[in-house]
């Protein structure tokens, strides 16, 4: 029971110091990894609370409008704090935020006696939390982590909740693919597909009351007309273009970004919304099927989840660096559920976390003046990431084949 405690006490205690030490490299590294928060999160959320604009209300905005309630909050404990952390206050606050949020769901995850596999799972967040870097902090997606670990890994190993699909409706970003996962996997498809629609049908009638009217599906026009961002899969070709002085990389006032511009990066960037469509359509079909002939929740739901959320961000237009903790919940999940399987995708998920903090914030801005070393790092970065959506289709597709099978 002494060593048990003890372990656990361990693995807490790294847990937070990997987040104090990211939190402080955010501070300390080159091309503002806390930009974000300061920049753009704090105005947003000072205006909507101090009487001014409302993003996404009353003008139009890149994120789902549930988006702002976090910033919100982070803005309320900035002003709490004030006094003690002065200028810095609301990048203190955020801070804060996310590591709240972290350990409650971390406390889920773990519990008073982790199973081998959860604590595998805890330590894998730790690694892939340091191997991230503040990005994994400092943007809004750090909010989602915690939400949907503490959902989806918290559940002693069965399907998702009713309770776990309204809680997906207020997320953003990946909420679709894992709730579409969780009714392909899940015995009670229908209760689960009922309280997903339920909440997405609620959210625009209580924004209606709040006053949106024109802005509130800003978020679906602002993606639809941004270019093929630096980052992105798609754009690599792009940028050895760039290395060799035939492309060019501008900045999006409109989007915030760093965005490709050369011949055929505008064609690029209209084909991947039609790609993305057809690829999660392709992996739907290949869950339902296996869901149909039997499969298991434990055996289909993690590389469906997995494939899914891939497959969001490799054909994606944008490939924002933060894209990348979108990965922490399905491969813990895939740990928990099937540990030995898991180690593959476990460990390149490591490995495309430390590549993507390797290109931001430290080497970005010789990726801004197109150099040889950040293009190559960028280009293994997004390789690694079709071979790991190669490996989660292979994964799925096997399930399809012998649904029945322990695998």
């Amino acid at each position: 029971m002494t060593f048990t405690r003890t372990r656990l006490a361990v693995l807490w205690a790294v847990f937070l110091a990997a987040h104090v030490l990211v939190a402080w490299l955010g501070g300390v590294l080159p091309n503002q990894p806390m930009g974000d928060v300061y920049l753009v999160y704090e105005p947003w959320a000072h205006a909507a609370l101090t009487g001014g604009t409302v993003v996404g209300i009353t003008e139009a905005w890149v994120y789902p409008q549930l988006a702002l309630v976090p910033m919100m909050l982070a803005q309320l404990l900035a002003w709490a704090i004030a006094p003690l952390a002065g200028a810095n206050a609301y990048v203190v606050a955020w801070a804060l935020l996310v590591t709240l949020l972290d350990v409650i769901a971390f406390a889920v995850l773990t519990g008073r006696r982790p199973t081998q596999p959860r604590r595998v799972a805890a330590w894998f967040w730790c690694g892939a939390l340091l191997a991230l870097g503040p990005i994994a902090i400092y943007r809004i997606d750090a909010i989602t982590v915690p939400s949907r670990s503490s959902r989806v890994c918290g559940s002693r190993s069965a399907p998702p909740s009713r309770r776990c699909c309204w809680r997906w409706g207020v997320d953003q970003d990946l909420a679709g693919a894992l709730l579409a996962a969780s009714v392909l996997a899940a015995k009670p498809r229908l209760r689960l597909l009922a309280a997903g629609a339920i909440t997405v049908a609620a959210i625009p009638v209580v924004l209606f009351l709040l006053g949106a009217d024109a802005a509130l599906f800003g978020f679906l026009t602002a993606q639809t007309d941004r270019g093929l961002q630096i980052e992105a899969v798609a754009a690599t070709p792009f940028l050895w273009l760039a290395l060799a002085g035939r492309a060019g990389i501008d900045y999006s006032f409109e989007i915030l970004t760093f965005q490709i511009t050369a011949p055929g990066a505008a064609l690029v960037a209209a084909l991947t919304l039609p790609a993305l469509m057809l690829g999660v359509g392709v992996l739907l079909l290949l869950g339902g099927v296996a869901a149909a002939r039997g499969a298991s929740y434990r055996t289909l739901f993690p590389p469906l989840a997995l494939a899914l959320v891939l497959a969001l961000i490799v054909l994606n237009k944008v490939g924002s660096p933060q894209f990348l903790t979108w990965l922490f919940v399905p491969v813990m999940l895939w740990i928990v559920l099937d540990r030995a399987r898991a180690v593959v995708p476990a460990i390149l998920t490591l490995v495309l976390c430390a590549l993507t903090f390797a290109v931001y914030p430290v080497l970005y801005g010789g990726l801004l003046a197109a150099e040889a070393l950040p293009i190559v790092v960028l280009s293994v970065r997004n390789g690694l990431l079709l071979v790991l959506l190669a490996l989660s289709v292979t994964r799925l597709v096997r399930v399809l084949r012998h649904p029945r099978a322990r695998h």
